[in-house]
């Protein structure tokens, strides 16, 4: 019987241990987090955390969805509950995380980070706690040294168009810390015209962009020069949360009534607001080929279902599910017309429904292009999937219906400093899967290409696929 969480975790043959040790150890191989939500205010003034119920619980809903699950009182998740009352409620559910992820992401941090091997539990909550908080109490433990001790050689935020990117540019001036720190545009807020919240953010936005924005000409034009404001910063990713990727065909001149009926306080048809964010979205997407940015669109998620959670707690709290109304079909029409006027730029697919794990994968090998190596990329399992058994079946598709070797790897999706071992996490899986296939004979024991496939999903491809330098 193996020990649980030791140097072979989740490695269970011989050739497994062997790529791992030697190709993709995140201590060896560095680490690119091209998709993250840490605030990246939090890197430049290398904020400290009072104790690892901070870092761990501060504000990390798949902690808090399986503590509700489990029955535990809000006042313990997210209440006036002491930092230890909170961490103590956790640790009392981790027993019961059996086959969870946050039961192996969890103890690989606490072995990690804080050199910490005993299995956590109500029975060792507080002697964990306080040998985790001798750690975090040195002088040395911060927001950078996480960063450096995790290996990562660059990171992308998450950032709104309107945003100054002030950290930013403070963080690329800065010689003491030389981990790049790169900001993404994620412009939802100017396509959910269907928000009540939309209006007031679009004068928002157009302050940040010096443009009246009194019609659909001048919405472009101020994204337009925030994509220039955030190029200059060293921007090579966009990012979109849709609740999925629908096709309603827009000319100017209808998308400029629809913005212009939105700005006067109008009530737009369900046809209107699809149009609008198709209109828009391609505009984006033309937008980011000629800067040769990366589009990446997460979809299939449901927010906020529980409408008491939502008045008690707000948003981005732990009522999120993904949903089953995703359409193959107008995904593949919005990428054809895209494809048609010379405007797909290099795209990454996510559903949050595993159901589409093979439209996806089989989509990606009909836009391709000569000279780019897997010019749309299936990303990483995603959220509901990051799991053992999500992120195998999404590497076995992409191998069996795509190209393995072009995958461009894992990233965190988080907005904690410890959650870098999910690139571990998934480095593990994707050896053990080859490796397994190595000694079943399905694949030759060459250990030039192994190597190479390993270390390019790892590592390579992405720096390759963003152009990133590092």
């Amino acid at each position: 019987m193996k020990r649980f969480n030791d140097e072979t975790f989740m490695l269970n043959n011989d050739t497994a241990v062997r790529l791992y040790n030697n190709y993709a150890s995140i201590r060896k191989v560095p680490i690119i987090d091209y998709h993250c939500h840490i605030p990246v205010e939090e890197i430049r003034f290398n904020k400290r955390f009072r104790n690892i119920t901070e870092i761990w619980l501060g504000a990390d809903h798949y902690k808090w969805r399986q503590m509700r699950v489990c029955g535990i009182n809000e006042r313990y998740i997210t209440g006036d509950a002491s930092d230890y009352e909170k961490f103590e409620a956790f640790a009392s559910i981790m027993p019961k995380l059996i086959g969870n992820p946050l039961y192996h992401w969890s103890h690989l941090e606490l072995a990690y980070y804080f050199d910490i091997h005993e299995p956590l539990s109500l029975k060792s909550a507080r002697n964990i706690y306080d040998r985790a908080n001798t750690i975090i109490e040195r002088p040395d433990f911060n927001a950078r040294s996480m960063i450096k001790a995790s290996n990562v050689a660059l990171l992308c935020t998450t950032d709104d168009p309107a945003d100054t990117l002030e950290h930013h540019v403070a963080l690329a001036n800065d010689d003491t810390f030389d981990t790049k720190v790169l900001p993404a545009f994620r412009p939802d807020n100017a396509l959910d015209i269907e928000k009540a919240s939309w209006k007031s953010y679009i004068a928002k936005l157009g302050d940040a962009a010096g443009v009246d924005i009194n019609g659909a000409d001048a919405l472009k034009a101020a994204l337009g020069s925030r994509m220039d404001h955030f190029e200059r910063c060293g921007c090579k990713i966009s990012d979109h949360g849709l609740y999925d990727v629908r096709y309603m065909p827009c000319d100017d001149a209808a998308a400029d009534r629809i913005c212009r009926e939105a700005l006067a306080g109008g009530t737009l048809s369900d046809e209107d607001v699809t149009a609008f964010k198709t209109w828009l979205l391609e505009f984006l997407a033309g937008e980011y080929e000629k800067k040769n940015w990366v589009m990446q669109l997460h979809y299939g998620v449901t927010r906020s279902i529980n409408t008491k959670a939502l008045e008690a707690l707000g948003a981005n709290t732990g009522f999120d599910v993904m949903h089953n109304d995703t359409r193959a079909t107008e995904l593949i029409a919005f990428l054809d017309a895209l494809e048609k006027k010379g405007d797909l730029p290099k795209t990454i697919l996510y559903s949050l429904n595993p159901n589409d794990n093979a439209v996806i994968d089989c989509v990606i090998g009909a836009f391709a292009e000569e000279g780019i190596r897997g010019k749309l990329q299936h990303g990483s399992a995603w959220w509901f999937n990051d799991h053992l058994d999500g992120m195998t079946e999404q590497i076995k598709s992409y191998a069996a219906l795509s190209t393995l070797g072009n995958h461009i790897g894992m990233l965190t999706d988080s907005r904690s400093f410890l959650s870098y071992t999910r690139h571990d996490y998934f480095r593990r899986i994707l050896c053990n899967i080859i490796g397994e296939w190595v000694e079943l004979g399905m694949y030759p024991d060459d250990e030039d290409e192994l190597a190479a496939i390993i270390g390019d999903i790892s590592l390579n491809n992405a720096v390759r696929y963003f152009g990133f330098d590092i």
